[in-house]
């Protein structure tokens, strides 16, 4: 069975995003454990801010490409529940996907912290220093990222279900690079 699949470059960012929010899901939630040694502490935050921007750049690129190139159409196949529940999954994975390194940086830059990779190219801070701000912004990143991490759990289980069953969905976006299976 023959499916219309995304394009390489899609494809690509998908799988470089997939794996950077699963780093930076990762380091968030293990930075802020009580009894890590500083020095791990802070490689982690310096790696979980930097990888912040990366990935906001990436979302950006992510969003002008698909408003570019939509989607390819689901399978004729799919319950309409189905197609449905996809469609307002990847509409709050693109939400989170941005509201995330947003609220990220201001709570950082309103707490008065840096963003290397931000500092080293001199960008100035686009918010005022503001404590109030910072733990609006951190709360809306706290909550964000139990959500995000929800539905990219979502996401993988439909996306296994989708594999195991062989129906063409996965096959769409698999593999990263080369041509797709579809």
């Amino acid at each position: 069975m023959s499916h219309p699949a995304y394009p390489a470059p899609t494809r690509l960012i998908h799988w470089v995003m997939a794996l950077f929010l699963i780093a930076t899901i990762v380091a968030g939630f293990l930075m802020v454990q009580e009894g890590l040694a500083r020095a791990l502490q802070d490689r982690l935050f310096i790696f979980h801010k930097n990888i912040g921007v990366a990935l906001l750049l990436l979302a950006m690129i992510r969003l002008a490409y698909r408003l570019r190139y939509p989607a390819p159409p689901l399978p004729s196949h799919m319950p309409s529940w189905q197609k449905r529940a996809a469609k307002l999954s990847h509409v709050g994975l693109y939400i989170l996907i941005f509201l995330m390194p947003i609220a990220g940086y201001i709570r950082v830059r309103a707490g008065g912290f840096p963003i290397e990779s931000l500092d080293a190219l001199g960008a100035p801070s686009l918010v005022p220093r503001s404590d109030a701000l910072a733990a609006a912004a951190k709360s809306v990143h706290s909550y964000g990222a139990i959500a995000l991490a929800a539905l990219i759990a979502v996401h993988v289980a439909a996306a296994i279900h989708h594999a195991a069953k062989r129906d063409g969905v996965f096959a769409r976006i698999w593999p990263p690079l080369g041509r797709s299976r579809s």
